[in-house]
């Protein structure tokens, strides 16, 4: 499919040169570059290349790897070939006012009534240490809380940023404890809600924390860098009541290059309330001259970003747009139903089970055993032997690791271990809902054999 786009690429040049925009160098030959050595070098890259997991195939359901939508990528390698930089307008003016559009088209799927604040980022960890600074300002000297399962990226920031932080228990379903949670708000400003942990794909009950929370004066920070997308569809979803809470929390994270069809990398940070942009109050006096308007630099704590990752977001949303019936949502109701039917798979076979009923596309299952270190013995087996491009029983999985509190036990089940190992899928793609059985009949096929060695 990506072929076919290139017919835009190439009118794109013509047009980019018709507009004066001719290479001003020659760097076949000032650079001494010929293109012999060029071709050499092509060769290695792509046999290095060709090394890569087939990221693409609905038969990989490893990890959150989602190709870009072709639109994307030729939208990117359009901007890319000028090169703006979204700092400053004068860097990028027409990629700036996209992302203005796009963040503002992101900040109202969520329910953000104008005016809001936001920006792109270059990744959803950056997004996070933006909303996490920002908590840090507001309510100085105070600690950040956060789910015991949520992303390692919240206590890796709040160390970067000076912040005390701490932990909260979350149930068997990686909840969080209301119970735990009451015991550890006297002195916290923030607590981080999760919409789609990365490991189960678990939506924490934000109408059930919301409230809690607003009562004690404490911010709402929702990381829903994997799950936010899904906020389009939240009536077909068993977690829509925590989904229609959203637009009450004070900053929200996605990132458009999980579930937005974008490339690597482009987040995005939302800011309820536009006034905590005085925080990011800075002056550069060789910047921000080209305009009175706002320059997207003077609300980011990063520099240069890619003016690209805008445009490609920007030409996505005007072909796919964020509606409940779009095309956008019509792909992420095909991940919820083959997380759905594969489970209910699993739930038909003797051999295999699930550890939660999945909230969004992510299912955690594994292979009934006697003792809780066969089951980890076991699942490293089979994704192990999943690994192998020439079988025709290629399946590329994921693992996740848990404690054994929080693992559904199954009768007769030995604990012989603290933790346990499952097999782990991600069915991030529209595709997987064709092939959930071929996948399901791999994944047996290879257990039978691990059987019978």
């Amino acid at each position: 499919m990506y072929r076919d786009f290139l017919p835009f690429l190439e009118e794109w040049f013509k047009r980019f040169e018709i507009r004066g925009f001719k290479e001003p160098v020659d760097y076949g030959k000032s650079e001494d570059i010929s293109f012999n050595e060029i071709t050499s070098v092509f060769d290695e890259f792509c046999e290095r290349m060709e090394q890569n997991y087939p990221f693409h195939s609905p038969f990989y359901a490893g990890q959150m790897l989602k190709p870009p939508h072709p639109v994307a990528w030729m939208a990117y390698s359009m901007a890319m070939s000028v090169n703006p930089n979204n700092h400053a307008l004068d860097g990028g003016p027409p990629t700036s006012k996209m992302e203005k559009e796009v963040v503002r088209e992101l900040a109202s799927m969520f329910g953000y009534a104008k005016p809001s604040l936001g920006h792109l980022t270059t990744s959803g960890t950056i997004a996070n240490l933006e909303a996490l600074w920002v908590s840090g300002k507001i309510h100085p000297g105070k600690k950040i809380l956060f789910a015991d399962t949520a992303h390692y990226t919240h206590s890796r920031m709040c160390e970067v940023l000076g912040i005390e932080y701490e932990s909260v228990k979350t149930d068997e379903l990686d909840k969080i404890s209301v119970e735990d949670l009451y015991t550890k708000l006297d002195d916290a400003g923030t607590l981080v809600v999760t919409m789609g942990t990365t490991g189960r794909g678990v939506v924490e009950n934000l109408h059930i924390i919301l409230p809690i929370c607003k009562e004690a004066g404490i911010r709402i920070h929702v990381d829903a860098a994997y799950g936010g997308f899904f906020k389009l569809i939240e009536d077909d979803l068993t977690t829509k009541k925590a989904w229609k809470s959203i637009h009450n929390a004070d900053s929200i994270v996605v990132d458009p290059h999980k579930h937005g069809l974008q490339p690597y990398g482009c987040g995005c940070v939302l800011f309820k309330d536009p006034k905590v942009g005085s925080f990011y109050k800075h002056d550069s006096p060789y910047t921000y001259f080209s305009s009175d308007e706002l320059h997207l630099g003077e609300i980011s704590l990063e520099c240069s970003r890619a003016g690209a990752a805008a445009a490609a977001l920007w030409f996505t949303l005007r072909v796919f747009k964020l509606d409940r019936h779009g095309k956008l949502s019509n792909g992420l109701r095909k991940c919820i139903q083959a997380a759905e039917s594969f489970a209910q798979l699993i739930h038909k076979d003797e051999d295999f089970e699930v550890v939660n009923e999945p909230e969004l596309d992510i299912v955690c299952y594994y292979v009934k055993s006697k003792k809780i270190s066969d089951i980890t013995k076991r699942s490293k087996k089979i994704f192990s032997a999943g690994i192998n491009p020439n079988s025709e029983k290629a399946i590329y999985l994921s693992l996740y690791t848990l404690p054994v509190n929080k693992f559904p036990l199954i009768k007769e089940t030995e604990i012989d271990a603290d933790t346990v190992t499952v097999l782990r899928s991600v069915f991030m793609k529209p595709e997987h809902k064709e092939v959930i059985q071929s996948i399901f009949d791999k994944i047996k096929s290879i257990n039978k054999e691990i059987s019978n060695e």
